[in-house]
C-alpha cells in the first residue's frame, strides 16, 4: 500500500473522529512536520509549539476534511501558515521594540576551524547558515524537496504554486547555496573526494 493510500485511508476515518486514525497521522508526519516548521521559524521551542497547534486543528477540523485531497499536503499548508503567522507576529513586535531602543549591529567574527572535523562542522554551520538566509520561498521550496522528500506536485500544493515554479524555486536556491559554498571555500565543490 502506498503512502497516499495510507493517508487517504486515515483522512476517511478521521472524519468519523477515529483516534486511531490521527494517532497514525500524528506518528506518519509530527516529525517532518517538525522538521519543515524549524526550518521556516529557526527556533525548535517555537517550532513543537505550532506543529502541535497543526495537529490540534487536525482534529478540529476532521468533521470538513476531503478524502480526494491530499491530507499531508494540507498539514503541511496548515504549518506553513501558522509558521508564517508567528513570524509576522514577531517581526511586528521586534517593530515595537526597535522603536523604543536602538539595536546594536556589532557582530562577532566567525571562528576560524582549527582541524578537519571542526571544519567539517563549521562547514555544517555555514551551510545552514547559506539555507536561512535564502529567500522565504526558495528555503521553503528547497526544504520540502531535499529534508522532506515532498514531489513537485505536493509541493505546488502546499506553497499554492505550479510545480514549475517550485522547480525555479529550488534551481535558484540551490545556486544561491553554491555561491555561498563558493564564497566559504573557493575550491571545495571541485575537489575530488578521497
Amino acid at each position: 500500500m502506498s503512502d497516499s493510500d495510507d493517508f487517504s485511508r486515515w483522512c476517511r476515518r478521521l472524519k468519523a473522529s477515529d483516534r486511531a486514525a490521527y494517532a497514525n497521522v500524528f506518528e506518519a508526519l509530527y516529525h517532518p512536520l517538525f522538521r519543515y516548521v524549524c526550518s521556516l521559524t529557526q527556533k525548535r521551542a517555537v517550532a513543537r509549539d505550532i506543529v502541535q497547534d497543526v495537529f490540534v486543528r487536525l482534529w478540529d477540523a476532521r468533521e470538513s476534511l476531503d478524502p480526494s485531497q491530499s491530507l499531508k499536503a494540507y498539514l503541511y499548508r496548515t504549518a506553513r501558515n501558522l509558521a508564517y503567522n508567528h513570524r509576522r507576529n514577531q517581526d511586528t513586535r521586534r517593530e515595537k521594540k526597535d522603536d523604543v531602543r536602538e539595536q546594536s549591529d556589532a557582530q562577532p567574527a566567525p571562528p576560524a576551524p582549527p582541524d578537519l572535523a571542526v571544519e567539517g562542522e563549521w562547514m555544517e554551520e555555514h551551510l545552514r547558515a547559506g539555507i536561512a538566509a535564502l529567500p522565504d520561498r526558495q528555503r521553503e521550496a528547497l526544504v520540502l524537496s531535499r529534508f522532506e522528500g515532498l514531489s513537485h506536485d505536493r509541493i505546488a500544493e502546499v506553497m499554492d504554486i505550479s510545480p514549475r515554479t517550485v522547480n525555479n524555486h529550488i534551481v535558484r536556491a540551490l545556486k544561491r547555496l553554491r555561491r555561498h559554498v563558493q564564497d566559504y571555500e573557493p575550491d571545495l565543490l571541485d575537489r575530488d573526494e578521497p
